[in-house]
């Protein structure tokens, strides 16, 4: 049974930093797309960053381009997600998901809150 685990969540001033992980044991890293979507009160998942199975190539949302980077160790099985100029509208729960295009697994979600 593959478990995604998220860290790094917590409380953060408006405008500070906040660096999330995602650990996964167990997986076959290599192959799959790395995701990191967020879930606000009221409001659907989106999808926030990606990043290609070898790191060459990323994708963000528009809403925080320039702000979050997204990053992945294939030897150590892990994803991150550097979150800088933090906004109030940026306070969700944040989940990593590893995906082959067609299925993949979900980690438990780490909150995220931006006070303003």
């Amino acid at each position: 049974q593959v478990r995604l685990v998220e860290s790094g969540g917590g409380l953060v001033q408006s405008g500070g930093p906040l660096r999330l992980s995602c650990a996964a044991p167990g997986l076959t890293f290599g192959n799959y797309v790395m995701r990191w979507h967020r879930q606000a009160p009221g409001k659907e998942r989106e999808l926030v960053a990606g990043i290609s199975t070898t790191g060459g190539s990323t994708q963000y949302a528009d809403s925080v381009k320039g702000r979050f980077t997204i990053s992945r160790d294939n030897a150590k099985n892990t994803a991150s997600l550097q979150m800088n100029n933090l906004k109030a509208e940026d306070t969700a729960v944040y989940f990593c998901n590893a995906w082959t295009g067609r299925s993949g697994y979900w980690g438990q979600g780490t909150q995220v809150t931006v006070s303003s």
